[in-house]
């Protein structure tokens, strides 16, 4: 759909309409906003979208192995400011392909780390359980686990899964049940699946 058919023009009525609110962009006001927003957020500007998003994010953040350029990291980003994960860390390589993430990144917290044992550290000192997200020897099924409140769900790359530094810095694993043939499914659609979870037990605990 072309950003113009999605988005909206300028404000109603011109300038002596325009709302006073400081989270107002008057550039957006004077033309404009196709952006890929919530209603609720249009003509705002970014870093108003960005507190918002901050202030009314779940307690539960996301962490994504980035060890060989995985393509599927940019579609986890945006699943994860769609269920308001508080943010997301790209473990191992520093760049990755934005295009999946359609601009979301920009609205939440998105930083690097270098490796699994920092990863580690960052969620004890913030006091994050760290949960990994694979199906290997010894995984609980994630619709059995009682996930902690306030976790770090870590996804591996969609070759390899966690890696084997990862899985020893975790302190549970859990898998999602699986009835076909396929051993795996896709990495993206996996973690949007334990994030609706996640974020399903969230809301409903009152956080």
């Amino acid at each position: 759909m072309p950003d113009a058919v999605r988005g909206v023009g300028p404000w109603p009525g011109g300038r002596d309409a325009w709302p006073t609110d400081t989270r107002y962009d008057p550039e957006l006001l004077e033309h404009g906003d196709s952006r890929n927003v919530e209603d609720r957020y249009r003509y705002w500007t970014m870093e108003a979208i960005r507190r918002d998003i901050a202030e009314h994010s779940l307690p539960f953040e996301i962490a994504v192995e980035n060890l060989a350029h995985d393509f599927n990291i940019g579609s986890i980003v945006r699943t994860a400011n769609a269920l308001g994960a508080r943010a997301v860390h790209i473990v191992g390589r520093k760049r990755w392909n934005r295009r999946g993430a359609m601009v979301t990144d920009r609205y939440m917290s998105v930083d690097h780390l270098p490796d699994a044992r920092a990863l580690a550290e960052y969620c004890q000192r913030s006091g994050l359980v760290l949960v990994g997200v694979d199906n290997v020897d010894g995984s609980v099924a994630v619709e059995e686990a009682e996930l902690p409140e306030h976790a770090c769900l870590v996804f591996g790359e969609e070759s390899g899964g966690l890696s084997e530094d990862m899985i020893e810095a975790c302190e549970m694993i859990v898998a999602i049940t699986q009835r076909g043939s396929t051993r795996s499914m896709n990495v993206g659609h996996a973690a949007a699946i334990v994030m609706w979870v996640q974020a399903q037990r969230a809301v409903g605990s009152g956080s």
